[in-house]
């Protein structure tokens, strides 16, 4: 039987205490900033704000009233900031929870790249008050003048005294209301247990600011109201409700105003939109181990339900995948939980972006796992052609092409044959990292890609500045099944000679037999020196290569043609003598990576 439990509203607001998502801010008339992060220690923050320096211009420091160290760029004109947030949350270059906050949060400019002027005086800080005082005593009306009725006068404000009277009388479930609603609002991050402590003091007075009243610290009886009541009001308006879905093994909470449950289509549980809210939500769950998650990523990056212009990560036990168009913006997230796959994919128009984040910033915080239990992948019997509908193109798609390279540098580059990636939408190194041509050579049929991120491999390739003699031993280290196997695997053979069969230069030939994934394998020869690459050409001259005959791009061309613009490596010095198989098979294993390409 299929079990999901709605846990209610109620439910769903205890388990967002720890959700801290930013609230967009009143914006004044003057120069604004956008916050891209905080952290909650200043080595912490400047080591964030070093990495954001280098990357955009304009990046500063402030301390917030919490304590915390925000990372900003800027300023901007109010109209300037919004254009600019939208612009590089598209690019994908900030985060997707980036947003522009009230000044008043602003309490202290600590840190400059040097492109924006510091602030002077400090972002909110007191403003001294003013005492207004009639210009001349009232006068009595005279004789002529009519009688005017004054208002009633308005209800005495409440006293500090009142407001802390007041507090004391809350019961537990109320104070805990408030804390929640200080967390909805992002200025607590606490526990909530319904104890006032100095954190909680703390988010009451950074609120009181936001909303231009006296941050005593203590709420008066219409500030309590005011905050709870827009915390309940929007959570509402979303309806978010604590779902406990014992099929999917999950626990979410979930915009029950915008989405409704549809089907289960294993991988996802699958909800429609809602009163036309033009939202769609698929919760994840599948068993799996790395690799299948892997597999899961790349199939919904190439599944075109996610936009693929957008900032996205892979790492070992999750990933993060983000897409937008002028549409549509869609987000992604799983985890690995031992042997589960969990997660969620949010799809919202882009013009709904605010509310988007608000859902995706709940999902995130109320989301976790039950146990070991995930959608079965039979829980719905349904043919082949509905489930390929569901699934919406999401069936396992084999890569383009699958062939091998190798490290050259320190910074994780890698060299590959050039021909095979030709079409290739997007280039993995490992299946993992993301990658792009950053040299090529026609002539040599070569291709270096650079990381999108630096790797640090343990080795990288020496070359050898000439060929060894004819006959001599040659190893290659390669992935020859392609992606059916992750693992590389390593060939014997000899170099045949120094040219093409049929004498052309700039070609060596091999007597060893080779896959069409072995391309771009480094080849090795007696010393461990790399002698060459292979290549996946099949003829010379139009006429097919024997069986067990293979060529590479020789070292020493290799040397010229890098000379001529590209990384810059130089040739080893011979290391003499011959290494034992073991070793050369080290040796190669730890050169090579595995280069996947997609469509």
């Amino acid at each position: 039987m299929v079990r999901r439990l709605r846990l209610g509203t109620a439910t769903a607001l205890v388990a967002l205490v720890g959700w801290t998502g930013a609230v967009r801010a009143q914006e004044g008339a003057g120069q604004v900033w956008i916050q891209i992060e905080a952290r909650n220690s200043l080595p912490a923050a400047e080591e964030r704000l070093q990495r954001w320096s280098a990357e955009l211009p304009g990046v500063t420091g402030f301390r917030l009233s919490s304590g915390w160290i925000a990372v900003a760029i800027g300023p901007f004109s109010p109209d300037e900031a919004r254009a600019r947030l939208s612009e590089l949350r598209a690019a994908g270059m900030i985060p997707a929870d980036s947003y522009i906050p009230d000044n008043r949060l602003l309490r202290e400019q600590i840190w400059s790249d040097g492109s924006a002027p510091l602030a002077a005086p400090p972002l909110g800080a007191p403003i001294a008050p003013v005492t207004a005082a009639p210009l001349t005593d009232p006068a009595a009306p005279g004789p002529g003048a009519s009688e005017v009725t004054s208002p009633a006068p308005e209800a005495p404000a409440e006293t500090l005294a009142q407001s802390r009277a007041a507090e004391a009388r809350l019961t537990r479930e109320e104070r805990r209301n408030i804390q929640e609603a200080l967390a909805w609002a992002g200025t607590y991050t606490s526990a909530v247990d319904g104890a006032f402590g100095p954190g909680t003091r703390a988010a009451i007075s950074e609120w009181q600011g936001r909303m231009e009243y006296d941050p005593t610290g203590v709420l008066s009886t219409a500030q309590r109201s005011e905050l709870v009541g827009a915390w309940q009001a929007e959570v509402t308006a979303l309806g978010l409700e604590l779902v406990k879905d014992e099929e999917a093994g999950i626990q979410a909470v979930l915009p029950l105003g915008l989405v409704e449950f549809d089907r289960y289509a294993p991988p996802f549980v699958l909800y429609r939109p809602k009163a036309q809210s033009g939202m769609e939500l698929r919760l994840i769950s599948q068993p799996g181990d790395q690799a299948l998650l892997e597999a899961l990523y790349h199939d919904l990056a190439a599944s075109g339900l996610v936009p693929s212009e957008g900032p996205r990560e892979l790492r070992r036990g999750g990933f993060t995948l983000s897409g937008r168009d002028g549409a549509v913006e869609v987000h992604a997230r799983a985890e690995l939980d031992g042997a589960a796959i969990r997660g969620w994919l949010l799809r919202a128009p882009v013009a709904e972006a605010d509310r988007s984040l608000r859902v995706m910033q709940s999902l995130s915080s109320g989301f976790k796992g039950i146990g070991r239990q995930v959608l079965d992948p039979g829980l719905v019997p349904i043919d082949e052609g509905l489930r390929a509908q569901l699934q919406n193109g999401l069936e396992p798609a084999p890569p383009r092409a699958a062939l091998s390279g190798f490290y050259i540098d320190g910074a994780g580059q890698v060299m590959t044959a050039l021909a095979p990636l030709e079409g290739c939408r997007e280039v993995y190194l490992d299946n993992v990292t993301r990658a792009e041509v950053s040299w090529q050579d026609a002539d040599l049929g070569l291709a270096v890609l650079r990381p999108a991120t630096p790797l640090a491999p343990a080795v990288v390739a020496g070359f050898a500045a000439a060929l060894p003699v004819r006959g001599a031993e040659a190893v290659l280290s390669g992935f020859s099944f392609g992606a059916g196997l992750s693992l590389p695997s390593v060939s014997f053979g000899r170099l045949e000679a120094g040219t093409a069969p049929d004498g052309t230069p700039g070609r060596a030939t091999l007597r060893m037999a080779a896959t069409l994934a072995d391309a771009g394998g480094a080849v090795l020869g007696p010393d461990g020196l790399v002698i060459g690459v292979l290549l996946p050409d099949t003829e010379v001259a139009g006429t097919a290569l024997p069986e067990g005959v293979s060529l590479i791009a020789p070292a020493p061309q290799i040397l010229g043609g890098l000379g001529r613009g590209g990384p810059r490596l130089q040739a080893a010095p011979s290391q003499g003598g011959v290494k034992a198989p073991e070793d050369l098979t080290r040796i190669g294993s730890d050169l090579a990576v595995q280069v996947i390409c997609r469509s």
